[in-house]
C-alpha cells in the first residue's frame, strides 16, 4: 500500500524531473546574486561582489566571488542526486554511478574529449598573439606560474567534476530520452549560460558594450555544449563529460590575461566561437550521413 501511495508522486517528479531541477537550479544559482547586488549583476550596470574593475578572465575574480561560485556547483550536484533518487529510486542512482565511473569508450573519444579546446584555443591564440601582444597567455607574463596553474587545476576540477553530475549525468541523460542530440544539447547549454551570467557581466569598459561580450562568450560556450552531449550520446559517459569540461575551465585561469580586455577579449571569443560552431555544423553534417546510411544486414535480408 505504501509503495502505491508513492507512485503518483514519483510518476510527477519523473515526468517533470527536468523542468523541476531547472527551476530549484535558476533559484538558487541567480537569486542569490540578485538579492546581495540587483539586477545590474546581469545587466553590466554593477561589478561583482568585491570587484572595482572589469573582469576579463576567471583569474580576475574575487576570491569570495570564485568561492561562492564553486559552492553552488556540488549544490547542484547534490540536487540532480536527489531528483535521481526521487524519480527512479536506487536503480536510478546505481544508474548514475555505472556512467560515472564508465571509462571505457574508446580512445578516439579521449582524444577528442582531451583535445578538442585546448587545441583550438592555443591555436587561435596562438595566432593572434603575432598580431598583438594582448594575446600573450597569462601564464607566460604571470609572476606566480606554479600558483595560477594550481588554481586553475582544482577550480577547473571542482567545476568540473560537480557540473557534470548535473548537466549530463541529469539533465543532458534525461532530456535525451525524449529529445535529439542538438534539442537537447540547445536546451541545456542555455541555462549552463544563464547560471555563468554573473562572471561574465561585470561592468562595461566602454571599449565593447558588455552585453556584446558576454553573448560572444556564450556563443562558443553553447557550441562547447552540444559537442559534449554529442560526445556523451556515443559514450553514455559522465567522466568523459567530465573530462572535456576540465580543459576549458583550466584555459579561462591559465592561459586568458588580464591583457585580452575589451576589442581583444571579443576577437578571441568570436573567433574561438566561429571555430567551436564550424566543428558543431561538420559534426552534423556528418551524423546525418551516418543515419541516412542503409544498414547493410536490412539491404542483404531484402535482397534476399
Amino acid at each position: 500500500m505504501r509503495t502505491r501511495q508513492h507512485t503518483p508522486t514519483r510518476a510527477f517528479i519523473k515526468r517533470h524531473a527536468v523542468l523541476i531541477f531547472y527551476a530549484v537550479v535558476l533559484a538558487l544559482g541567480l537569486g542569490p546574486t540578485l538579492i546581495v547586488i540587483g539586477p545590474g549583476a546581469f545587466l553590466g550596470t554593477a561589478n561583482l561582489v568585491g570587484t572595482d574593475a572589469e573582469v576579463d578572465s576567471a583569474a580576475d575574480l574575487d576570491p569570495s566571488m570564485l568561492v561562492a561560485v564553486m559552492a553552488g556547483n556540488p549544490v547542484f550536484a547534490l540536487l540532480a542526486i536527489m531528483m535521481i533518487a526521487l524519480a527512479y529510486g536506487r536503480a536510478g542512482l546505481g544508474d548514475l554511478r555505472s556512467r560515472l565511473l564508465r571509462w571505457r569508450v574508446g580512445v578516439r573519444w579521449y582524444a577528442v574529449a582531451l583535445l578538442t579546446a585546448p587545441v583550438l584555443w592555443i591555436a587561435i591564440q596562438g595566432a593572434l598573439s603575432l598580431t598583438s601582444d594582448a594575446f600573450i597567455p597569462g601564464i607566460i607574463t604571470a609572476d606566480q606560474k606554479a600558483s595560477l596553474l594550481v588554481t586553475g587545476l582544482v577550480v577547473g576540477l571542482v567545476a568540473a567534476v560537480f557540473e557534470e553530475i548535473a548537466w549530463t549525468g541529469f539533465a543532458t541523460h534525461e532530456l535525451r530520452k525524449r529529445h535529439g542530440p542538438w534539442a537537447t544539447g540547445l536546451t541545456v547549454g542555455l541555462l549552463w549560460c544563464v547560471l555563468h551570467l554573473s562572471l561574465f557581466a561585470g561592468a562595461d569598459s566602454g571599449a565593447v558594450p558588455r552585453v556584446l561580450s558576454v553573448a560572444a562568450v556564450f556563443s562558443w560556450m553553447l557550441a562547447y555544449r552540444l559537442l559534449m552531449v554529442w560526445v556523451y550520446g556515443h559514450t553514455q559517459s559522465v567522466l568523459l563529460a567530465i573530462v572535456m569540461h576540465l580543459p576549458i575551465s583550466v584555459m579561462g585561469f591559465v592561459l586568458a590575461s588580464p591583457t585580452m580586455a575589451g576589442i581583444a577579449d571579443l576577437i578571441f571569443n568570436l573567433a574561438f566561437g566561429a571555430t567551436l560552431w564550424a566543428l558543431v555544423a561538420a559534426v552534423a553534417k556528418t551524423e546525418r550521413r551516418r543515419l541516412s546510411r542503409p544498414n547493410l544486414h536490412q539491404v542483404t535480408a531484402t535482397g534476399t
